[in-house]
Formats: structure tokens, C-alpha cells, sequence
């Protein structure tokens, strides 16, 4: 089967049996692209059956596909990321439009997508081997052994930060694990998983191995509960992730891997280059518009160098951080993804300037040039809050910096741990 990038959502956002298509539904959410800020298209939700009758349809297929070697599927996965490299760039066009991110940055996403297919593609017949080993007593030998099965059909949600990118993390082991896959996109980026399907087909992934559903709440409840589905993977809010747990013990008891949020941290010491310093701290606050779970959004900063730093990244923003459509090359700062979450993003902003914050730079909503329409936001520095500030405490999700200065060692390995977050740190020092 040749592949060709869609030009349009005209043929659907669900995926069923190796081709895209829709369902009839009298809910539909809208499909909104962010760069525009404009509805490009109504999708309807999918409702119990209909998620019943795509999971039949994965568990009727998975048991073929995990029949073959992971030699073969192995193969099959090489050929989809020699599939995605050859279209790299028709699909990070169609990231950009999905998800509101710079191109620069989308093609990034691409590459690494296939280099994941690759990846678990070369270490399917490697790890998926069980072991045997000889136990010791007795007058006659002994020997246990283990095998490594499939879960069957793998139920997937994932999130509209990285739409393409999240979905290959998930599918990629489970296909190369012999499992099925029903997958549920955020409703804010719906259109790459679909994208995935019919790369998927193409490169030679059986009909009704991986199927994508559409939908809210009662989707993705839906595919949580279905008793065929044996093990949940789950990105998002930690609010979700905990009722996603809960419905995934609801009929029977399955595994759950979650990847939930974050409040991360770096810490800059007074011996610090203060010029990488200032570089770490821009891609751990602004990359993807700041909408990443392992945002450093408190950024503690040892009082010795903390004038030198709050003034080289000040100066670092205003001249790297241009804000504007995220099509073109010089863009680096793209739109979020939709306006309710700009609005949750400049309410942080100005709950940080009730509580004694100073912005230093940014924090406004800006319109530029040609996609006026979408939710941009110019990427603020704050200083002058305590530890105890809505913005400190809560994740933002956005792009938002902030500065927290620091005495000692023990006082701000204290502060940094003071989160109900965890998930990722840095440390520098010279």
C-alpha cells in the first residue's frame, strides 16, 4: 500500500480496520487549529458501542499479529519509520497545524518518531525472549522458565502536547510486543494518531491492529472499563490519571502506566557559567510553548550571580523569543492550543502580580501578523514570589519562568522537594 499525507480532514478522524473513516453520532466536539484559532472541522464523539465495536475489532486482529515473530514485526516497524522519514515534512506541517508548535520544532518531534519505530523495531527479538535457569535441590534437574505474551488489546489516551510524538511512544512497543492498540487522542489534537494509521497500514501493520476512537470523558471511560482491554497507558493531568486508575480497576483489574504533570526544578549555583545556565533554562521553560511535564518553571537562583543571571535572561528572551506563526523558519514561540488555555495561562500570570510577583517580561497576550486569530502568548520572566504562590505551587502549563533566589545548599534542596510534584530537576555548578 503507498502512503500519501492527507490534504484535509475530509475523510474522517477515526480509524478502523486499516483505513480512516467516522462514525454517526449526535455529539460532535470542534476540531480547532490553534495556529488560526479557527474550527476546521466538527468530530463526533464516539459513545460505549462504539468503542466496544473498536476494541472487538483490535482483539479479533491481535491474535494473528501476535502469533508472528518479532523478527517480523520487527521488520514492519523499520518500514514505518522509513515511512515517516520519507514524509517528514508533509507530517510536521501537519503537527504544526495540529498542535500550534514552530516547525523547527515539529520536525524534531518527527525524526525522533522514527527513530522509535527503529528502536523497537531492532530490540523486539532481543528482549522479547523469556529466560530459563536451572533450580538447585532435589535428585533430578530441574529447569523453570519464563515467556514473554502479549497483554492483548492495549488501550491508550494520549495528549495534545505532542500528538504524533506521544502516540508513537505508546504504539511502538505495543506493536512490537505482538499487542493491538485502541487509541484515544486529546479532543485539542485529534487529527496525527489517525495520521499514524495509515502509515501504519502502509508499512504492513495488520487491519484492525491499532484503531483510533474519538471522543471525551465517556470515550475514554469507555475504553478504561472494556473488559477486553488488558492494560491502560494514560498522559495527561494527574486529576485524570487518577480517575483513569480508578476505571481501569472498575470490571477488572488491569496494569496502568501513567505519565502525568509536573512542577520541575534547576537549581543554579553561585559558581555556575551563567551562560549555559541562562541556555538550560530557556529550553526548560519555553520550548513547546511551555507546554511540557517536565517544565523547570521554578528556577532557583543563588544570590551571588542572581543579578547577572535575571539580567542575561531577560536579555536572552527578548532576543531569541519571537512570537508568530509557527509555519514559518524564524518563528520560535508558536501558539497554544487553544484560548481557553491561554486564559488559564494569563490567570497564573496574574494571580503571580497579586501575590507580590514582578514581571520582568511578557506575560501578555500578543496577536501576530496572519494568525491573529490563535492564542499566543508572550513568554514571561517573574521574580519576587515566595514558594507559597499559586504560581510556584500549581502546574502552569505555559510559558512561565520563574525566578527564585536562594542562599544555601540545605535551604534550597529543602524548597526544591517542597512540591506534591515530582519528575524532573537540574543542577548546575561549576
Amino acid at each position: 500500500m503507498v502512503f500519501t499525507v492527507p490534504s484535509d480532514l475530509s475523510g474522517g478522524l477515526y480509524f478502523l480496520n486499516g483505513k480512516r473513516t467516522t462514525i454517526e453520532s449526535t455529539e460532535t466536539f470542534d476540531v480547532i487549529e490553534p495556529r488560526i484559532g479557527q474550527v476546521v472541522a466538527k468530530c463526533p464523539k464516539a459513545t460505549a458501542d462504539i468503542v466496544d465495536q473498536y476494541v472487538k475489532a483490535a482483539a479479533d486482529a491481535q491474535s494473528a499479529w501476535g502469533e508472528t515473530t518479532a523478527l517480523d514485526r520487527g521488520k514492519v516497524l523499520h518500514k514505518v519509520a522509513d515511512l515517516i522519514r520519507e514524509h517528514a515534512e508533509e507530517i510536521a506541517i501537519w503537527e504544526v497545524k495540529t498542535n500550534g508548535k514552530p516547525i523547527y520544532e515539529a520536525r524534531c518531534d518527527i525524526a525522533s518518531s522514527a527513530d522509535t519505530f527503529d528502536f523497537f523495531g531492532g530490540i523486539a527479538t532481543a528482549v522479547l525472549q523469556g529466560d530459563s535457569l536451572e533450580l538447585p535441590g532435589g535428585p533430578s534437574q530441574r529447569i523453570a522458565y519464563t515467556r514473554r505474551e502479549p497483554y492483548g488489546v492495549v488501550g491508550c489516551i494520549g495528549a495534545w502536547n505532542y500528538p504524533f510524538q506521544t502516540c508513537v511512544w505508546k504504539v511502538a512497543p505495543a506493536l512490537a510486543a505482538g499487542n493491538a492498540v485502541v487509541y484515544k487522542p486529546s479532543p485539542f489534537a485529534p487529527a496525527s494518531p489517525v495520521l499514524l494509521g495509515e502509515i501504519l497500514t502502509a508499512a504492513g501493520v495488520p487491519k484492525g491492529v491499532y484503531n483510533v476512537i474519538q471522543g471525551e470523558q465517556e470515550a475514554g471511560v469507555a475504553l478504561c472499563e472494556h473488559n477486553l482491554v488488558a492494560k491502560v497507558s494514560f498522559t495527561g493531568s494527574v486529576a485524570s490519571g487518577e480517575a483513569v486508575q480508578r476505571q481501569a480497576a472498575t470490571k477488572n483489574v488491569k496494569p496502568v502506566t501513567l505519565e502525568l504533570g509536573g512542577k520541575s526544578e534547576i537549581i543554579i549555583f553561585d559558581d555556575s557559567d551563567v551562560k549555559s545556565a541562562v541556555a538550560s533554562a530557556m529550553l526548560a521553560n519555553f520550548l513547546n510553548q511551555g507546554q511540557v511535564c517536565t517544565n523547570a518553571t521554578r528556577v532557583f537562583v543563588q544570590k551571588g550571580i542572581l543579578a547577572s543571571f535575571t539580567e542575561a535572561i531577560v536579555q536572552e528572551a527578548n532576543d531569541k523569543l519571537k512570537v508568530g506563526d509557527p509555519l514559518l523558519e524564524d518563528t520560535r514561540v508558536g501558539a497554544n492550543i487553544n484560548e481557553g488555555h491561554l486564559q488559564r495561562i494569563l490567570g497564573y500570570v496574574e494571580s503571580a502580580k497579586q501575590e507580590g510577583g514582578v514581571v520582568l517580561r511578557g506575560g501578555v497576550r500578543v496577536h501576530p501578523t496572519g494568525v491573529e486569530g490563535g492564542a499566543y502568548f508572550e513568554p514571561a520572566i517573574i521574580t519576587g514570589l515566595s514558594d507559597e504562590a499559586r504560581a510556584v505551587r500549581e502546574e502552569i502549563f505555559g510559558a512561565v519562568m520563574l525566578i527564585l533566589p536562594f542562599e544555601t545548599e540545605e535551604e534550597v534542596i529543602a524548597r526544591a522537594n517542597n512540591t506534591t510534584y515530582g519528575l524532573a530537576a537540574g543542577v548546575f555548578s561549576g
